[in-house]
C-alpha cells in the first residue's frame, strides 16, 4: 500500500510539474504597454511580506515589514472569464493581460485609496491570499482576473506572502505562511479601523487558507472581535488538516456571516497533499454527501459548498474558484432578491453546473469529518 501511494504521488507530481512549465516571470510586471480599445483596465493593490531586490524584484526573501505595490493591468477585449491570458512571448494588449503601470505606494496612501469611496457607495475591500507554489506575478495577474470578472466595485487586494512559487518549496512554504501571520492580521485591523462601512471579503486559497484561518484566530485570541465582525471569510481549497482546522475554529467561534469553505473531491493537488502528509485529510477535499457532514456544518456555523461541478482551468482542478467570480453578481443579486437558496447561510450544499446553490439532504450528527 505504501509503494502504491509513493508511485501515485510520484505520477501526481510528474503531471504537476508538466502543467508548471513556461510560469511567467517577473519581467511581465516590470514591462509596461499600453492599453488598447475594448480592453479592461483592472487595479489591484498588493501588501506583500516579499523582500524587493535592488532590481525592484518581489523574491522569495522574507522581509518583517510590509510593502505596498498598486498596479494597473489592462484585460484583453477577448478575455474569456476564470482565464488568465498569458503572453506567449510579447506582451500584446489585444490578446493578453499586460501590466500598464506600477507604484510604490506608503502604508498612508496604500490605506487611503483602498478605502475611498467607489461609484458613491460604501467602500468595500477585497483580500485576496494565495497558495502554495504560487510566484509573484501569477497571484497578482489572478487577483485581477477575479476583480475584473466580479466587478463588484471593491478594492482588490492581494496579500503576497514569500512562496517559494516551486513544487518543492512545500515546507518553506508551510513557513512563509507562518511568517506572514502577524502581517496579515495588522492588515486586517488597519482596513477595519479606517472603514467606517462595508464589508471586508477575505478569501484564502490552499495554504492560503491555512494562513487565512490562523490569523482570524489570532485576531479572536488577542481580542480583536470588532475586526473580525467585519469579515467575509472564504477558503478555497484549503490545504488545511481537517483535525487542525476543527481545532483553529474552536478558537475562533462562530461567524456572521458563516465562514464558506470550497471544496471538490477530486482535487488532485490536495490529494498529493493528503499523501505526502500520511493520508491526513485535507479540508478542500471533504465530502458534502457524507451523512455527518450537513448537521456538523450548522452547528459549527460554517458553510461548506461542493464546486467540483465547476468547470476547472488547471488540469490538476485545484483553481475551480476562479470561475466563480464571473457568477458572483448573479448570485449576489439573486441572493439579495430574497431567493430562497440563501448563499450565506450555514450547512453542506453543492454549487452545480446551472448555478444553482443546492442543499445536502444529509443530516446526521457529528464532527466536521469522520467523527465517532
Amino acid at each position: 500500500m505504501r509503494e502504491f501511494s509513493l508511485r501515485l504521488v510520484f505520477l501526481l507530481l510528474t503531471s504537476l510539474l508538466s502543467a508548471c512549465a513556461g510560469r511567467p516571470g517577473p519581467e511581465l510586471l516590470a514591462q509596461t504597454a499600453e492599453t488598447v480599445q475594448g480592453a479592461k483596465l483592472t487595479t489591484v493593490y498588493v501588501a506583500t511580506t516579499r523582500k524587493r531586490d535592488a532590481a525592484g524584484v518581489y523574491t522569495t526573501g522574507r522581509s518583517r515589514e510590509v510593502s505596498y505595490i498598486r498596479y494597473r493591468i489592462s484585460i484583453p477585449p477577448g478575455h474569456k472569464a476564470g482565464n488568465v491570458e498569458w503572453p506567449k512571448s510579447k506582451p500584446n494588449p489585444k490578446t493578453d493581460f499586460v501590466t500598464v503601470d506600477q507604484q510604490l505606494l506608503d502604508a498612508v496612501t496604500f490605506e487611503a485609496e483602498v478605502t475611498r469611496k467607489r461609484d458613491d457607495k460604501p467602500p468595500s475591500v477585497g483580500v485576496f491570499v494565495h497558495g502554495y507554489n504560487t510566484n509573484f506575478t501569477e497571484a497578482v495577474y489572478r487577483v485581477a482576473q477575479m476583480a475584473a470578472d466580479a466587478g463588484t466595485g471593491a478594492a482588490p487586494i492581494l496579500f503576497a506572502w514569500p512562496s517559494e512559487g516551486a513544487l518543492s518549496g512545500y515546507v518553506a512554504d508551510k513557513d512563509a505562511v507562518t511568517f506572514s501571520r502577524d502581517q496579515l492580521a495588522d492588515l486586517l485591523t488597519t482596513l477595519a479601523a479606517k472603514q467606517t462601512q462595508g464589508p471586508i471579503t477575505l478569501v484564502g486559497h490552499s495554504m492560503g487558507g491555512w494562513l487565512t484561518t490562523e490569523a482570524v484566530r489570532q485576531l479572536r485570541l488577542t481580542g480583536k472581535d470588532a475586526v473580525i465582525r467585519r469579515l467575509q471569510v472564504v477558503l478555497a481549497a484549503p490545504d488545511i488538516d481537517v483535525d487542525v482546522f476543527e481545532a483553529q475554529l474552536a478558537a475562533i467561534g462562530p461567524l456572521n456571516p458563516p465562514m464558506t469553505i470550497l471544496v471538490s473531491r477530486d482535487d488532485r493537488a490536495l490529494q498529493v497533499s493528503e499523501l505526502l502528509s500520511t493520508e491526513r485529510q485535507r479540508l478542500g477535499r471533504i465530502d458534502v454527501t457524507d451523512p455527518k457532514i450537513e448537521e456538523a456544518t450548522r452547528k459549527a456555523n460554517v458553510q461548506v459548498i461542493d464546486i467540483s461541478d465547476v468547470e476547472a482551468s488547471d488540469s490538476f482542478r485545484h483553481n475551480r474558484f476562479v470561475g466563480l467570480a464571473a457568477l458572483y453578481p448573479k448570485l449576489s443579486a439573486r441572493n439579495g432578491a430574497g431567493d430562497p437558496q440563501n448563499i450565506r447561510q450555514a450547512g453542506a450544499f453543492v454549487f452545480n453546473s446551472a448555478g444553482a446553490v443546492l442543499s445536502s439532504p444529509f443530516i446526521l450528527a457529528g464532527k466536521i469529518v469522520g467523527g465517532n
